[in-house]
């Protein structure tokens, strides 16, 4: 399969399929459209019996600076949608039973961060940065990373990086359990890859069956996660305003 335009590329290179976030003039921003086109590839590839492993990646200089916030204050009606085609993308991603790898490289800003945490492996390139900034903008954590960010991290690391929206390096990533490790930029592509097919290479029931078990614990946590983070983002923007209008510490 090959799909070359659009906001998200699909490239299938044996049994790896990559997907390709597609909007690099503005860092591969998320909007209504690119949440639920991704959501339906990643539903279309678990059914794929021909895709054993997914790299999720993004074009030009950056993974994704996450929600577009431009788009998101353009329309009146644009926060709503990007709501509902949200909570369809984040069901895609807790029931993916296909490996999800990314290939971070650049800024990875929000959901650009969260969407790690939902990864089966994380690369990062040496230039990478992630950043939580849910503070900076007025609004709360999303994506279950109240809950697997404290999982993956530890309690005093997951409030570090959720209190204060700072920047985190590539090395941090990986000491941090983010990351699985990181590499040179010109390598990122080419590690992705080769640890995609070691896994596509396996028998593909027994890959999803130990996924399966490895998400399995979390699986009643996380939607809990989910019902607060929406309670609390709710409430916040009745206090503060809808995100993005807050004051902001730091810029992506």
């Amino acid at each position: 399969m090959s799909q070359g335009d659009g906001p998200v590329l699909v490239v299938d290179d044996g049994a790896v399929r990559t997907l390709t976030l597609n909007r690099p003039d503005r860092l591969n921003a998320f909007t209504a459209t690119s949440y639920r086109l991704l959501a339906e590839l990643l539903v279309e590839a678990d059914q794929d019996a021909e895709v054993h492993a997914l790299i999720l990646r993004g074009a030009g200089r950056a993974f994704s600076s996450g929600v577009d916030l431009d788009a998101l204050r353009e329309r009146p009606d644009a926060a709503a949608q990007l709501g509902e085609t949200f909570d369809e993308l984040l069901e895609a991603l807790v029931t993916l039973d296909t490996p999800l790898l990314a290939a971070v490289h650049g800024s990875a800003v929000g959901f650009g961060a969260t969407v790690l945490l939902h990864c089966d492996l994380v690369l990062v390139a040496e230039d990478a940065r992630l950043r939580f900034p849910f503070t900076s903008l007025g609004t709360a954590p999303e994506a279950g990373s109240s809950m697997l960010l404290t999982a993956l991290v530890g309690p005093q690391r997951a409030a570090d990086f959720l209190f204060t929206s700072r920047w985190i390096g590539a090395a941090e990533a990986v000491s941090a359990g983010l990351a699985l490790r990181s590499c040179p930029p010109e390598r990122l592509e080419a590690e992705t890859m080769d640890l995609a097919r070691e896994v596509a290479a396996q028998p593909p029931v027994a890959v999803a069956t130990a996924k399966r078990l490895l998400r399995e614990a979390r699986t009643e946590p996380l939607e809990e996660a989910f019902a607060r983070e929406r309670r609390e983002a709710r409430q916040l923007s009745a206090r503060m305003g809808p995100m993005g209008t807050a004051p902001q510490r730091a810029s992506p």
